[in-house]
């Protein structure tokens, strides 16, 4: 869950810089954002939700 909240925010994060710098138009984030409610709801969803734990954890390995 602590996984899921972090990466939801980083997008969140960075859809604002984007839409703030004229780089993403709101009609563009608003396409992006249907899109992840679409695909949260397919059979696709526990396939994307393992791939980001993966690398979750593959990162979290990672020493510097």
């Amino acid at each position: 869950m602590a996984i899921s909240i972090s990466v939801f925010l980083l997008l969140l994060i960075l859809a604002v810089v984007f839409l703030r710098n004229g780089a993403l138009k709101f009609s563009h984030a608003l396409v992006c954002v249907l899109l992840g409610f679409y695909l949260a709801s397919t059979s696709l969803a526990p396939t994307i939700q393992n791939g980001l734990s993966a690398t979750a954890n593959l990162v979290s390995d990672l020493k510097p």
